[in-house]
Formats: C-alpha cells, sequence, structure tokens
C-alpha cells in the first residue's frame, strides 16, 4: 500500500519575485531546495497565506545564498513580492518506509533566513 505524505515545507517563505513573463515554475534559493530536500523540477504547492491562492507549480533552483522565492509565468498572478507562502512536496511512501518516515520542515524568516527546522507538526490544541 502506498500512502501520499508532505515530503518537505518552507514554511513562511517570501516571495521576492514575480516574473509573469518567465518560463514558468519557482525558483527557490538552492540551499533551501538542499535542505529541504526539494529536487529541481519536483511539482510543488504554493499556498499563500497572504491571498488565499492555492496552485501547484514545479521547483527550479535559484542562485544559492540568494534567498530567492520567484513565482514565475502564469503564477505570477497568484503571488506578488512580499506575499507569505508555504511551499510544500510531497511523495509516495510504501507501509515499511512509514515506519521512519519524517518529513523536513523549514521555518523561515521575513528575509527568507532559515529561523527553524523540524521534522514535527505540533499538536492544535482547542
Amino acid at each position: 500500500m502506498q500512502c501520499t505524505m508532505l515530503k518537505a515545507k518552507l514554511h513562511q517563505a517570501r516571495v521576492t519575485h514575480a516574473e509573469l513573463e518567465y518560463e514558468g515554475s519557482c525558483a527557490i534559493d538552492g540551499d533551501l531546495m538542499d535542505m529541504a530536500g526539494i529536487l529541481e523540477y519536483e511539482q510543488i504547492q504554493i499556498y499563500n497565506i497572504d491571498n488565499g491562492e492555492r496552485f501547484e507549480t514545479y521547483a527550479i533552483r535559484g542562485e544559492a545564498g540568494s534567498k530567492i522565492i520567484s513565482v514565475n509565468g502564469a503564477a505570477a498572478h497568484k503571488a506578488q513580492p512580499g506575499d507569505r507562502v508555504i511551499i510544500c512536496a510531497y511523495a509516495s511512501y510504501s507501509s515499511a518506509e512509514l515506519v521512519n518516515f519524517k518529513p523536513s520542515l523549514i521555518y523561515m524568516d521575513e528575509g527568507n533566513a532559515v529561523k527553524g527546522t523540524s521534522n514535527a507538526i505540533p499538536v492544535q490544541v482547542a
């Protein structure tokens, strides 16, 4: 049995660019991609905290150390520089793989510097 799970998340990253005329996708700082385990050309989902838009695209490697999060092509209509976004990648795992499964969660500050990492989301209290 396969189960699709959250593989990686960049939480509250800030959009630095929205390039309508670029050849699609989302450019992410290469260091952030490596830290999260997001692969170049991997399908990602982006959730815009500021305007509620949710959309799907793929990741491309941005300049390492640049802190770039560039939403490109048609998706540029769904995010603007300064917007807070959650970028997620999902993967399918077998029951055996799920025994030791832990997602990679990267928490960002307003300048796209990493302020923390985790492999579990805290329990939400009522």
